[in-house]
């Protein structure tokens, strides 16, 4: 367990672990951006309550991590979790609870308890008296710290027109895989705040912030909250990839002006600047491995015209490059993950949802390669139901989760409530 010390720092950019950061460090930023994999702050458990068909959701990961299972098993509810985690550090996961519809349309529906009986069918599934608060709780450990949401609706009094907009009931961070007293040194309940101090005595540090608002946005501060702040930052660092458009008017067709690009744009509209960024300060032998894994005898050029980037790609036995507007859907989209995926500034969590997606078959071992070669850098989370990509990303080692449903509640196929990580939600 690292022991945590109050300092402070100026806020590094996110490709740097602040962990690393002391006082009288200097952070400066190579010409060729580089990551030390010991550097790699991996999340080790996700869990998961009561939102949409996760009911009771606890799941290990590890550095390159494959959810499966069919239609409706759950996936997609698994990503959007996720990214539900990542808006927290935005200030903004309840406004995109409202985009989903709202608290009430986004939680489980099914029954607070599900009873071995139900399970095997001899009992019918029905409702009982609530024994919990309605809430949606979501959470994640890792080998330095661990973060938990718990949103509910307001009371009934005092009325407000705003009756149905969640608010944030708890949140706790602590060091350690799972919750604990002992290891806990952020606590929010309803509007109070406290941090524990070195010597162990909880301070007071905001008694009145707002209930839609996460303290992770409030009072993320280098010199009074460096807990929260080292927190939200590591949050922030996440990415997420979700169905890149190839259409005719999809951004990622027209030239744009060039700027230096690290990282690729979740539309994808800056693809030749991230592919000049990568052959500038990235690694340009991997992109042409890349490629050439893909698309053998293939070659990319970035055009600059006026200080428009126009991607450029000489395929073999052709006598012309063809430009971005030119290219099949399919060579154009796993042109975009070789873009996202050879990023230079890699973040500690990349989550990849159905990558396969407009993709030709006979790509997807090539796709699993250039994931395989990504999770060196960063922990991946990968949403599949392609058989030849999680073929591929088997060979690598990879830590298959396959989803089923039970009684209508997402489950992990062959877990167990015992087999699960040990986790524990702070009660209100």
């Amino acid at each position: 367990m690292i022991e945590l010390k109050r300092f402070e720092f100026d806020i590094a950019p996110t490709w740097h672990d602040p962990r690393k950061l002391q006082a009288s460090d200097h952070v400066k930023q190579p010409d060729h951006c580089e990551f030390l994999e010991s550097d790699l702050t991996m999340l080790s458990t996700l869990a998961i309550a009561n939102y949409r068909s996760l009911r009771n959701f606890v799941v290990p990961l590890g550095r390159l991590n494959v959810i499966t299972g069919p239609n409706g098993s759950g996936k997609s509810s698994v990503y959007r979790a996720l990214r539900l985690l990542a808006e927290t550090s935005q200030g903004a996961v309840i406004p995109a609870l409202a985009r989903e519809g709202g608290l009430q349309s986004t939680l489980w529906a099914g029954p607070e308890e599900i009873s071995r009986s139900m399970r095997q069918g001899t009992q019918a599934i029905q409702g009982t008296r609530r024994k919990e608060p309605v809430s949606l709780r979501l959470g994640f450990a890792s080998d330095t710290l661990g973060y938990l949401i718990d949103l509910g609706l307001p009371p009934p009094v005092p009325s407000t027109a705003f009756r149905l907009d969640p608010q944030i009931k708890r949140e706790c961070i602590w060091t350690g895989p799972f919750l604990r007293r002992a290891a806990q040194f952020v606590d929010r309940q309803g509007a109070l705040v406290k941090i524990k101090s070195p010597d162990g005595d909880w301070q007071v540090v905001d008694a009145g912030i707002a209930s839609y608002d996460s303290m992770l946005m409030q009072l993320a501060d280098p010199r009074n909250a460096p807990e929260i702040l080292q927190l939200r930052e590591k949050v922030r660092s996440w990415r997420f990839y979700d169905h890149f458009r190839t259409d005719a008017d999809s951004p990622a067709r027209i030239p744009q002006v060039g700027t230096h690009t690290p990282v690729l744009s979740n539309d994808g509209h800056d693809l030749a600047a991230a592919i000049q960024t990568i052959l500038e300060i990235g690694n340009p032998d991997r992109l042409a491995d890349a490629v050439e894994d893909a698309f053998p005898g293939a070659t990319l050029d970035v055009a600059n015209i006026d200080g428009r980037f126009d991607l450029n790609m000489q395929q073999y036995g052709l006598l012309r490059p063809m430009r971005m507007a030119e290219l099949s859907d399919g060579t154009l989209r796993y042109l975009l993950w070789i873009a996202a995926l050879l990023t230079p500034r890699p973040p500690e969590l990349l989550v990849l949802n159905e990558p396969e997606t407009s993709l030709h078959p006979d790509l997807l071992p090539a796709l699993g390669r250039l994931i395989a070669r990504a999770a060196q850098k960063s922990q991946v989370i990968v949403v599949s139901h392609a058989s030849r990509l999680i073929a591929s990303l088997d060979e690598e080692d990879c830590n298959r989760i396959s989803l089923e449903k039970d009684c209508g509640e997402t489950r992990v196929v062959g877990m167990s409530d015992l087999g699960q990580p040990p986790w524990h939600w702070a009660t209100r």
